[in-house]
């Protein structure tokens, strides 16, 4: 799909992508960000920042909202590098992928490629991310995928099957908490087949990760249910305590995160990390009150989706 380049949140220069089943707007005049994503002419399933959209080669970090490219584990340097001036960017006519490049390394030693392909027919989206080692010297560290979700929806976080004592003996699941987080909160519901975290306003920042083999999560939020799926390697050695999947929540929005495997890439090697997501209709109010309420709901938007 060929986007078309117009006017957007104060920018001058953002790639409209849309097919019937969705809307995405990416910036080109900072970033890499993807501003965007709603069912077509639907509320934007993403937060985003009004007093920063707009803005350029600011000599802080900012949030903006929308979904970013970071940098694992969090680090002042590598992590907050500013991502507030123009990117590159190109079409692939042959798979539709357009490719935005950052033109403002993290450092000086880590250079990232987002690549966007949207289907021509369907709710679907893939997200590429791309990292390459332009420093002298290995580098070790992840690819980090964040997702700022509008505030007033509600996470779904699908957990595996229950096993059986004593035919299960081994671990199938890790969490790893943050100082901050209270799982006493009433955002959260821990459920038999799912988690949820709902965003509200007016209360305290929580944060946990997961190793997450279920490989998708969702947020419903008014009329619309975004999903977002993404890989467990296993295996392989994750950040954080071995989290694939982190999430936040704040008074003003919700983070969906995904992360790569930590990688030591030598000089000139690069490590991809791909997210898909979907952005469906919700045609009636969404119920999370029991496992079989969001189990009944989830189970046809799932196979609409196309993503599982």
């Amino acid at each position: 799909m060929t986007p078309k380049i117009a006017p957007h949140a104060g920018w001058d220069r953002n790639l409209h992508f849309a097919n019937g089943h969705l809307e995405l707007v990416t910036t080109l005049d900072v970033g890499p960000r993807i501003l965007h994503l709603s069912t077509p002419g639907g509320q934007n399933v993403f937060k985003t920042y009004p007093h920063e959209l707009g803005g350029r080669g600011e000599t802080e970090w900012m949030i903006r909202g929308g979904h970013r490219f970071w940098i694992a584990p969090e680090d002042l340097e590598r992590t907050y590098h500013r991502d507030n001036h123009p990117v590159e960017h190109s079409h692939n006519a042959t798979t539709g992928e357009v490719v935005i490049e950052s033109t403002q390394d993290a450092g000086g030693k880590i250079l990232k490629t987002l690549g966007i392909t949207v289907a021509p027919d369907a709710p679907r989206v893939t997200v590429r991310h791309t990292a390459r080692n332009i420093d002298s010297a290995p580098l070790e560290f992840s690819v980090w995928a964040l997702s700022v979700m509008a505030p007033g929806g509600i996470e779904i976080i699908p957990q595996p099957p229950l096993g059986e004592h004593p035919r299960d003996l081994l671990p199938n699941r890790s969490m790893t908490l943050w100082p901050y987080t209270d799982l006493s909160d009433p955002r959260w519901r821990i459920g038999r087949d799912f988690f949820t975290l709902s965003q509200r306003a007016g209360l305290p920042p929580a944060k946990i990760g997961l190793a997450h083999r279920t490989h998708w999560v969702a947020y419903a939020l008014g009329h619309s249910l975004f999903v977002k799926t993404f890989e467990y390697i296993e295996g392989e050695t994750y950040p954080d305590g071995g989290c694939n999947f982190e999430t936040f929540t704040n008074a003003d929005m919700l983070e969906i995160e995904s992360l790569g495997p930590l990688k030591t890439l030598a000089p000139g090697e690069e490590f991809t990390h791909i997210e898909r997501w979907s952005v469906l209709p919700l045609d009636a109010e969404f119920s999370a009150n029991t496992d079989a309420d969001l189990a009944k709901t989830l189970a046809p938007l799932l196979n609409r989706s196309g993503l599982l």
